[in-house]
């Protein structure tokens, strides 16, 4: 068991019964009375985010968590195929926890997965921050048209369509910030 005075950013605890990373705390002692301990918890598993207060030396239960570097093999309707490249197993991970990042997905990609240690479960997907795809349909811009900031549409290798500068044309491989999707730089 730990206590309170092991909390750090990033500590996966199970709370309630569900699994929560701790994104940020702040130890208080204040004037009167006896400190404690005021952290922001996010649910692991349906995101949201709570706040939650413990007297300081409370007891609570970390959990043992590792990344495991995966790599994307195929799907096959609701569930998606990756491969262990250390023991190269393969492994099932529920659309759920992918789906804000099936924009960008792409076979033979890599990338990390958080999973407990008793018994490698699959935990969170810690997703490339950014993404390289190239660019498989792009109109050319309206000529003369410097006024304002002027983007155009183009769809990349995935599907989905982003806004980017006029000079980026098909063929070319570009930048994406998967966070917000939005073009960053020609790659």
């Amino acid at each position: 068991m730990a206590t309170t005075a092991d909390i750090r950013n990033g500590l996966v605890i199970d709370f309630k019964d569900d699994l929560y990373k701790i994104v940020d705390f702040q130890h208080v002692k204040p004037g009167k009375g006896g400190a404690f301990v005021r952290a922001k918890l996010k649910n692991i598993r349906t995101g949201r985010v709570i706040d939650n207060t413990w007297n300081a030396g409370s007891t609570i239960n970390p959990v043992r968590m590792r990344h495991k570097q995966i790599q994307y093999l195929y799907s096959t309707g609701e569930d998606y195929h990756f491969m262990d490249n250390e023991t190269y197993e393969q492994l099932e991970l529920p659309k759920e926890m992918i789906e804000p990042y099936l924009p960008y997905l792409l076979e033979n990609m890599e990338m990390q997965v958080l999973v407990k240690e008793e018994d490698e479960t699959p935990v969170d997907l810690d997703f490339p921050a950014t993404v390289v795809l190239e660019v498989t349909e792009a109109y050319d811009a309206a000529r003369g048209d410097t006024a304002g900031s002027v983007t155009k549409e183009v769809t990349v290798e995935t599907g989905i369509q982003i806004q980017v500068p006029p000079f980026i044309k098909q063929g070319e491989k570009i930048r994406i910030d998967t966070a917000t999707g939005k073009y960053m730089e020609r790659a």
